[in-house]
């Protein structure tokens, strides 16, 4: 029986190959763990996955898993349904982390990092379990755009989000569609008539936190940008493959050559 597949354009299909050439992202032998929490991001990025071991000409394996975060009322079971449907190997990994937030997080803190150092570092344990040598993210340009902006903004440093890098933890973390737009995935779920998970799966939503207003600052604030500059995404994006950090004002980084 032929495995049913997704409807995947070849503009998606071409960058995401692109980007996994370049970057050496995933290759002969891996065993690929891809974190899906049921967005259009995830389920874009597990579909690309399952595409790409179909035609590669090399050998990988891949599967997916969800982080349960322990709460009441959470229900995968459409995601189940889903990876069933596509034959698109599949776990859910049980955890607590709701409830330890319960007794470490303060009132009206902010939890976005909070909830998403636990949830990678639940990834790290099932991968490590289960002999994965790298965990695929479904972070995509806008992304790290915006994350770049924030870093600069709100942290003053210059940092965004790398296509791969290695954990503490031995294990490697890729980003696939690094060099994605968020609007081909919306595409992509659209066009193929996914149901998807929103905000309201977060844990966030179930107890009182400082809501975050940073990311969609910035990403209003790009998409502003972007009305009067058409060609804004491109730029930046070659802007991160060219970079003269000696024209910085950190003395580590210039060419002490040239000053002597």
């Amino acid at each position: 029986m032929q495995r049913k597949k997704a409807k995947i354009s070849k503009k998606l299909l071409r960058v995401f190959g692109k980007t996994n050439a370049k970057n050496r992202l995933i290759a002969q032998g891996d065993k690929v763990l891809v974190a899906l929490s049921g967005g259009k991001d995830s389920l874009s990025l597990l579909h690309l996955i399952a595409n790409m071991q179909q035609h590669a000409p090399f050998d990988f394996e891949y599967q997916a898993v969800t982080i349960s975060y322990g709460m009441d009322g959470e229900n995968y079971d459409f995601l189940k349904e889903h990876c069933k449907e596509y034959s698109l190997p599949y776990d859910v990994y049980e955890t607590q982390i709701f409830d330890i937030s319960q007794e470490t997080m303060r009132e009206n803190s902010s939890y976005c990092s909070y909830f998403s150092r636990m949830r990678r570092g639940a990834l790290y344990t099932y991968a490590l379990e289960h002999g994965f040598n790298k965990i695929a993210l479904g972070h995509h340009l806008d992304d790290a755009v915006e994350s770049f902006f924030m870093n600069m903004l709100y942290n003053g440093s210059l940092r965004s989000m790398p296509p791969i890098y290695k954990a503490n933890r031995g294990v490697h973390v890729i980003r696939p569609l690094i060099e994605a737009r968020e609007e081909q995935l919306r595409n992509f779920a659209d066009e193929n008539n996914f149901l998807t998970i929103g905000d309201e799966a977060c844990p966030a939503m179930k107890i009182q936190t400082k809501m975050p207003h940073a990311r969609a600052n910035t990403k209003e604030w790009l998409k502003e940008l972007e009305k009067n500059h058409d060609k804004l995404f491109t730029t930046l994006k070659a802007s991160f493959s060219h970079i003269h950090d000696d024209t910085f004002l950190d003395p580590e980084r210039w060419v002490r050559d040239d000053l002597e």
